[in-house]
């Protein structure tokens, strides 16, 4: 190896200056020396020592790491109690040299990871940049030599290729009994209240820098890293994490997912297909933003080798038989199969093992899921079970993306027919008179940009809390509603009755016990297949009259679409459309004297509950004078609304079909935004990436927690501010004194630090309890 200074080493900058030594672990053996009463031990540990005695480098530190290379066979020796020669085929071990990818002394499984990486493999971190890093090295400081008790660590990667080029990814533990932490005579030793304010401004690099300044302070000794192969851990997070992001919103495909998908398989030649499948025109949907990642072979030739009446079967086949096609090794397929034009795509595609998998929600199909491999066996039952894990976020993720681009669709309808908001229509008059004057003049004019600067934002949002939790048990309710209905009716009919009696027995049992993922779609396709075809046959034939009347009783109860009872979730679908209706409207209501206040620009969005937001500054009405107090005034009647919101929505929500809690946000936001309207989309929307900031926060504190707590910030009854500074907090308070003295608002003001979100840290929340009439 090249003479090379192991501060030239790093990659990235940090506080140490860093030596390789092996001191501490030297003093270890002397302590085995001098006390130990096992004579071999002392033996032993006095060998090494003497064997180390002409090398003072490695007791005094040393930072050229050709010393590694040369003292190599010394240094495997002097560590071999760290590196038993039993476990060097099973553990996967090494020496380290601090806080860097230099390793050395690896167990022979480690030698083999690397080996069939690659020569040309270099091992790094995974997802730490440099400013993360340098504050992470400004941790161990205080955890070592200030000794604060630093509970949150960052969890380190390494991703390495096997043979086949699949990466497989380890997860780091690193021993650092034999490394010291101390300053040079140039470092600064902050104050403790330093320290605390460091610690609340972890994302702040500079300000860490500047108290812990580059090579101020001394990292010697070695560390002992080990890896545990988490491979289908981390590429089942990073698949939920990709699934996640299938958002409208975000056009910006994962164009990992596929390797993702390789590792978490264990499928080198892996390819992956996914389309969406249209219920009304009954076909299978590209995604767009995946067309170029995605290779779909089966759905391809399902989509343009069909005619039309041959899809709509396949399709109506599979949403009766849901049932995953697993397809081991292609070759063992039967003879007839392979003379059916379909197996022409197989071959000519050298797909020789694949899974099609339908993803269903409710009886209906949501989309298709392919995997194809050039490799026979590559695809079994047991990789099928693997699909487990993540169907959930799948059918989430697809579920989410149908709704959020249905909204989308009415939301564009709804802007395109919809008249430009009063407050800001005269720069577009403006903009238009002018285009209309330079018409006449028969003069070319470009219409410019719209566009408000410099405008204070002010949001906020009352969100139904756990719609999700009361639909599932609505479910529940009306299955086992059904369940006891059909029973009845067997219990009747008597003859011939048994074996649906026992198929409904134990459909009941697991929808009270232990429900499965697919429960509800097996009953339903259960209830379509076999009840219902036989309910029908006892209407058309001679019946006792109590048993066709009762028989007609429960068709009437059933929902066409899914064969299954839907009253109790139809109910909450009903509480939630009047909820968002009520609040819109006492919004919209408020908006008339909000206006008076001063011009503003004013939107607002219904989905679970209503948010909105509202853009203010002295650009909107130029002609009139603005000052902050048109803000403070601003800001006082959205509490003041979103206060009466609730304690309205108390009186009104006995009326609702469902018992519906809501909880209620204002997001406070000094930061002046500019707003731009969007020609293409006829709307308006933050402008610029810094402005795109405050709409990170806004979309992530959502579903917030209080700091070191599982608790949400948001909570029913209550009203919940979130805020940077104490600036804000002082004028909010003034606020809840206002309508404490109305009696709208309790005296139990709480002060709260909200959890770190990504990117986000730093916010505070005062949270306050309504009254109630």
């Amino acid at each position: 190896m090249k003479f090379q200074l192991l501060a030239n080493l790093y990659k990235k900058d940090s506080p140490f200056q860093v030596y390789i030594s092996f001191k501490k672990y030297l003093d270890v053996l002397e302590h085995i020396r001098y006390n130990d009463r096992l004579e071999y031990r002392v033996n032993y540990a006095e060998s090494l020592i003497d064997s180390t005695k002409n090398f003072k480098e490695l007791r005094d530190g040393f930072q050229d790491v050709s010393l590694l290379d040369k003292h190599e066979d010394l240094i495997r020796l002097l560590l071999a109690d760290l590196f038993p020669t039993g476990l060097t085929h099973n553990e996967i071990k090494a020496a380290s040299i601090p806080l860097s990818n230099i390793t050395f002394n690896y167990t022979e499984r480690f030698k083999n990871i690397l080996k069939d990486a690659g020569k040309d493999f270099e091992i790094e971190l995974r997802n730490i940049d440099d400013n993360e890093f340098y504050v992470f090295c400004c941790c161990l400081i205080l955890q070592s030599y200030f000794k604060r008790d630093i509970k949150s660590s960052i969890p380190f990667y390494y991703d390495i290729p096997n043979k086949q080029g699949i990466m497989k990814h380890y997860k780091i533990t690193v021993n650092s009994d034999f490394t010291e932490v101390y300053p040079t005579e140039d470092a600064k030793i902050p104050e403790d209240d330093i320290l605390d304010m460091l610690l609340e401004n972890l994302d702040d690099f500079k300000l860490w820098k500047k108290y812990f300044p580059s090579q101020s302070w001394i990292l010697k000794g070695f560390t002992i890293i080990s890896l545990v192969d988490c491979t289908s851990e981390v590429a089942l997070s990073d698949l939920k994490s990709s699934m996640i992001q299938i958002d409208p919103e975000d056009l910006n495909p994962d164009e990992n997912l596929t390797e993702i998908f390789k590792s978490y398989f264990d499928v080198a030649d892996l390819s992956f297909g996914l389309m969406l499948f249209d219920q009304k025109g009954q076909k299978l949907e590209k995604l767009p933003i995946y067309e170029s990642l995605f290779t779909n072979h089966i759905l391809d030739f399902w989509i343009n080798a069909f005619d039309e009446e041959t899809r709509k079967y396949t399709f109506s086949n599979l949403s009766h038989n849901s049932k995953p096609i697993v397809v081991s090794n292609v070759n063992n397929l039967d003879d007839t199969i392979k003379s059916l034009p379909s197996f022409s795509i197989l071959k000519d595609n050298n797909i020789n093992s694949f899974m099609v998998i339908p993803i269903m929600k409710e009886g209906e199909l949501l989309a298709i899921m392919e995997f194809t491999s050039h490799h026979p066996n590559s695809f079994n039952g047991l990789k099928l079970k693997k699909m487990e894990f993540f169907t959930d976020m799948i059918l989430f993720s697809l579920t989410r993306f149908s709704f959020e681009k249905n909204y989308q669709i009415e939301a564009i309808i709804q802007r395109e027919y919809t008249s430009i908001h009063n407050s800001v229509v005269w720069k577009f008059r403006n903009e238009a008179e002018k285009y209309f004057n330079a018409y006449l003049a028969k003069k070319m004019y470009t219409l410019k940009q719209i566009s408000f600067k410099n405008l204070t934002p002010l949001f906020g949002f009352s969100d139904i809390r756990s719609s999700s939790d009361k639909r599932y048990n609505l479910m529940l309710e009306d299955l086992n509603q059904q369940i006891d209905f059909l029973h009845e009716i067997f219990t009747l009919i008597n003859s011939d009755s048994e074996k649906y009696l026992l198929a409904l027995d134990v459909f009941e049992n697991e929808l009270n016990n232990e429900i499965k993922a697919d429960t509800e779609q097996r009953l339903q396709r259960f209830l379509r297949e076999e009840i219902h075809p036989y309910l029908q046959g006892k209407l058309e034939v001679k019946s006792a009259r109590e048993i066709k009347a009762k028989i007609k009783d429960y068709f009437s109860q059933v929902f066409p679409q899914t064969d299954l009872f839907y009253a109790n979730r139809k109910m909450l679908d009903d509480s939630i459309t009047l909820l968002n209706r009520k609040l819109a409207d006492m919004l919209d209501e408020g908006q008339i004297k909000a206006q008076q206040i001063f011009p503003h620009y004013y939107e607002r969005f219904k989905s679970d509950g209503v948010e909105h937001n509202l853009y203010t500054g002295h650009n909107i009405a130029p002609d009139l004078p603005y000052s902050s107090k048109v803000v403070h005034k601003l800001r006082y009647w959205q509490m003041k609304t979103i206060c009466n919101m609730e304690r309205e929505y108390q009186t009104f929500k006995k009326d609702l079909p469902i018992q519906l809690d809501i909880a209620s946000l204002i997001f406070v936001y000094n930061e002046k935004i500019d707003i731009r309207f969007r020609m293409d989309e006829k709307r308006f929307d933050v402008d610029g990436a810094y402005n795109s900031y405050y709409e990170i926060i806004k979309k992530r504190i959502d579903k917030a927690h209080i700091k070191n707590s599982s608790e949400r910030i948001t909570c029913p009854g209550k009203i919940t501010i979130v805020y940077f500074g104490m600036e804000n907090q002082k004028e909010y308070l003034e606020y809840i004194t206002r309508l404490q003295k109305k009696g709208i608002l309790q005296h139990d003001v709480e002060f709260l630090k909200v959890e770190d979100l990504q990117g986000i840290t730093g916010l505070l929340a005062l949270r306050v309890s309504l009254t109630t009439d």
